[in-house]
């Protein structure tokens, strides 16, 4: 076929395809139109005369960051450490914005002292190493324990052959997540059904774990509930399965009913 007849097969084919579109829009299986699109709208500001505040009220502690004095780590690789060795020297950092909220209750502070001589009441927990930076080198995450199910968590990261601690925040946590290069923290809400959801984030400008997420949600069901709801009391049971033993328990029971507690 010369390319001029094919040229002008396409566009007739083209035209009863579109005639047929056309014809069958609003039918059954046709184009319908879904409505104007809602237009997009900007953020309306609430009291705009209302001057902005340009200090915080108070310090939480976010972004802070302190050298833990006395650790060298060889070739900047944190799984040469001793974690009990970094908790005992981090005793002693100090921050550069010192908010009082890195630091631990003295009782904390007296058993982690002792954990060569009391290794069972050490409150320093196994330690994790991830990569949280980005920087293709693994970071020191390490737990301690702490009264009232509180539990105080804390990252590391080498450099020049320097400890430093990148992240430091406590709270009574239902678990501690990695996704991704974030940690997430977990806690109880006071909310029946609802459960507090931090994430901690690298800085590159701060150079520091940053709360880049806090937030309230429905608590994920747990498995013993859920298997409770669904599985069918023992009444429903023996109903479905319409054991004899059932019915004949049944039927005494409608011939011949004990005495309600009151006598009537």
């Amino acid at each position: 076929m010369r390319p001029d007849r094919v040229r002008r097969l396409a566009c007739a084919v083209t035209a009863v395809a579109a005639l047929a579109l056309l014809s069958g829009c609003g039918a059954a299986g046709g184009l319908e139109s879904a409505g104007e699109a809602p237009s997009a709208v900007e953020p309306a500001r609430l009291w705009p005369d209302l001057p902005p505040a340009s200090a915080a009220p108070y310090d939480y502690g976010e972004g802070e960051t302190a050298r833990i004095p006395g650790i060298r780590v060889p070739g900047d690789d944190v799984r040469r450490l001793d974690p009990v060795a970094v908790t005992q020297a981090g005793l002693k950092a100090r921050t550069a914005r010192d908010s009082g909220l890195d630091e631990l209750p003295d009782g904390t502070v007296r058993q982690i002292r002792a954990c060569r001589t009391a290794p069972d009441d050490c409150p320093v927990l196994d330690p994790y190493y991830f990569d949280l930076t980005g920087d293709g080198r693994d970071e020191l995450v390490l737990g301690i324990r702490m009264p009232e199910r509180q539990l105080a968590v804390r990252a590391y990261r080498a450099e020049g052959g320097e400890l430093t601690r990148i992240m430091s925040t406590s709270d009574a946590v239902i678990s501690v997540e990695r996704a991704g290069r974030d940690l997430v923290l977990r806690a109880p809400s006071v909310i029946s059904g609802y459960e507090y959801r931090t994430a901690w984030s690298w800085d590159e400008r701060q150079q520091a774990m940053l709360a880049t997420r806090d937030e309230i949600l429905r608590a994920p069901e747990r498995r013993g509930d859920t298997d409770r709801d669904r599985s069918p009391s023992p009444s429903s049971s023996a109903s479905a399965t319409g054991s004899p033993s059932a019915s004949a328990n049944d039927s005494s029971a409608s011939a011949d009913p004990s005495p309600s507690s009151d006598g009537r």
